[in-house]
């Protein structure tokens, strides 16, 4: 005798809600699945506290200190855990151990004395030494292309990277030299002197009358730009003997 689809469709249904409940029944009741989180516990951020500090919140969690290694860190101070494993929040067993890499902070290096080298001398012993440098430019009695000045000084130890800066001679300033002739020898010498210029060969020359004891030649002649510290030949007239 045939059945019908619909006595056929509930018949299967029944089935399947049978099959279904025994299932849930025997993993749930007779065979339950073990509980993998029970008894493991959290693991604690220790990034940035000392050694001290980190046994103690492990050992509160419930954990143990494993492995210390030590990193150069450039902007954490020596003493301090940088880095952790597990990561904080994950969960372990009780009693395991935590893996800690602990700052010994920037490496630090004295500047060197570089004051008596020329200033591309300087800087390439600065950069060598593992420096950043900054280079600066003043008028000095310095020659042209020496070191005037380091900041900070040499000598300083220095957390890398840190920036050194050179000062560097342009030489002496320069100034305008004036016309003197016509003028006294003893007046040609004070304005050299004030200028910070000097006096160097003094040629004498036969002259009649006004230009005795006066300045008739220079040389480099007036207008020139010099540097304090230069020498200027004068010509001066004397009275034949």
């Amino acid at each position: 005798m045939l059945r019908s689809p619909r006595v056929l469709g509930a018949a299967v249904g029944v089935a399947a809600l049978g099959l279904l409940v025994g299932w849930l029944f025997s993993t749930l009741v007779l065979f339950p699945a073990p509980d993998t989180l029970t008894g493991l516990v959290q693991v604690p951020d220790v990034q940035g506290r000392s050694l001290d500090g980190v046994e103690q919140a492990l050992a509160d969690a419930g954990l143990d200190l494993g492995s210390v290694e030590e990193y150069r860190h450039p902007a954490v101070d020596s003493g301090a855990v940088v880095a952790q494993s597990p990561l904080p929040g994950q969960l372990a067993l009780p009693g395991a151990a935590v893996r800690v890499t602990v700052s010994v902070g920037a490496e630090r290096r004295a500047i060197p004395s570089v004051s008596r080298l020329a200033a591309n001398q300087a800087i390439d012993v600065l950069r060598a030494t593992g420096f950043t440098v900054a280079v600066d430019s003043v008028e000095s009695d310095l020659a042209r292309g020496r070191v005037v000045g380091i900041d900070p000084d040499e000598g300083s130890a220095l957390a890398l990277p840190a920036e050194v800066r050179v000062t560097v001679s342009l030489g002496p300033p320069s100034v305008t030299l004036p016309v003197l002739l016509g003028l006294s020898e003893v007046v040609a010498r004070d304005s050299l002197s004030s200028l910070g210029l000097l006096v160097g060969e003094v040629e004498e020359v036969f002259r009649f009358g006004r230009d005795q004891g006066r300045v008739v030649g220079q040389e480099p002649p007036g207008g020139t730009e010099l540097e304090r510290g230069t020498a200027v030949r004068l010509v001066v007239g004397r009275r034949g003997g």
